[in-house]
């Protein structure tokens, strides 16, 4: 049986091609914030006629390190393209196993298998969405090679554990970060410390570049193959091949891939980093508005309501709640239909369990029942509106309808 679980993608789609009876305005579940400077960024870009990597990616990359306090920061074409980097950079390949979870979206165990090696998962904290800790050690088997947690909705994962865990077994750890752009784990960036993390800067996160991403790490090494890799295996900075003073003399050291981020997405991204603060502070007190708003209602379990011991500062990338079925009366489903048709309401499901998918059934073996809190989550969960341009009437206009649905 198909999974009722749509992508990012899909679900932009079929919110703004359905029809409604609401006459107000469609509101998205997210909505990117593009600033004039922006606007100005990107023009002047255009008028340079430097559009593919140059200049602007590399002040975005200075930026992302003095942002995320990291030595090395290498932007990318995607979030799911910098795990793939990582991963064949760290030299996981066939027969590897990498520990992961179910609760993400699914490029994360997707590029575990493009590398050649087998996803292992680990269910989930029914409180955080986030990998059970307490699970990780029982998955481990000679052939583990790296842990990848998922940081999802922008709560970190608690990482010390993981960190030990992989000091005793000689494990590498590979962060999803895709959704933790901003997030803080006791008192430090994600990105600043640990061993490698890849960041997403897709439309729905809390910055964009239009699509990118980008690889944080200590490792000089690893920072270096991932540079190789990410142009067509040339050895070289050959960015500037073109301009006065350049050469277009290089050797090709390994078969590498496009990967390289454009100025023009660069562009974007320079002031969106340099505009996050805001950003985080806004779906911040957003978020705390839903849990003042909605607190009194037992239809649904609202995220953070028994929060982690660990110090930490959530970046709010997505606000999702949980539908209780046996007292809100109908599913996740109808609850989401509900708002789009009635109320011209977007929302998101965030995410599918990743070995519900039938590629992961019949390749790996995975059944329903094996991870019953991603499960659990699977089949309730909905983001509502979230994104920093998002007014408080506007979250009033989503309270008001999530009340009347219920009510009704």
């Amino acid at each position: 049986m198909k999974p009722s679980c749509l992508s990012d993608d899909d679900i932009a789609v079929s919110s703004s091609a359905t029809t409604t009876t609401n006459t107000a305005e469609f509101l998205p579940f997210s909505r990117p914030a593009i600033s004039q400077a922006t606007f100005d960024e990107v023009v002047a870009c255009l008028q340079s006629g430097w559009l593919a990597t140059g200049p602007r990616v590399k002040k975005f990359e200075a930026d992302l390190r003095a942002y995320l306090q990291a030595p090395h920061a290498l932007s990318i074409t995607s979030g799911t393209e910098a795990l793939f980097l990582a991963l064949q950079a760290m030299g996981i390949k066939e027969g590897d196993e990498v520990i992961t979870t179910p609760m993400t979206f699914v490029a994360s165990l997707n590029t575990i298998v493009h590398v050649g090696a087998k996803p292992v998962l680990v269910d989930v904290d029914l409180d955080t969405y986030n990998i059970d800790v307490n699970l990780i050690a029982a998955a481990i088997t000679p052939r583990t090679k790296a842990i990848m947690p998922v940081h999802m909705t922008g709560l970190p994962v608690d990482l010390d554990p993981i960190y030990d865990l992989a000091r005793q077994h000689g494990l590498r750890v590979i962060e999803d970060a895709a959704q933790a752009m901003g997030t803080h784990y006791k008192g430090k960036i994600i990105g600043s410390f640990g061993d490698v993390q890849a960041f997403s800067f897709h439309p729905n996160k809390v910055m964009t570049t239009g699509e990118g991403g980008c690889i944080t790490t200590r490792d000089e090494i690893l920072a270096g193959a991932v540079n190789v890799m990410r142009f067509h295996g040339i050895d070289r900075e050959a960015w500037n091949r073109y301009a006065k003073g350049g050469s277009q003399h290089y050797d090709v050291v390994g078969a590498g891939y496009k990967s390289n981020m454009p100025d023009l997405a660069a562009a974007i991204g320079i002031h969106q980093l340099s505009e996050i603060e805001g950003f985080i502070a806004k779906r911040t007190k957003l978020a705390e508005r839903y849990h003042v708003l909605l607190a009194d209602r037992p239809e649904i379990t609202l995220p953070l309501i028994k929060k982690p011991t660990y110090a930490y500062r959530h970046g709010w990338s997505l606000y999702a709640v949980l539908v209780n079925l046996e007292i809100a009366g109908f599913t996740r489903d109808e609850f989401a239909r509900r708002l789009q048709q009635e109320h011209n309401i977007g929302t998101g499901y965030h995410y599918c369990a990743a070995h519900l998918y039938s590629f992961y059934r019949d390749a790996f073996g995975y059944r329903r029942g094996q991870f019953p809190n991603a499960e659990s989550i699977s089949e309730r969960t909905v983001s509502l509106p979230l994104f920093s341009t998002m007014t408080f009437d506007d979250q009033d206009r989503v309270v008001d309808a999530v009340i009347k649905v219920f009510n009704s």
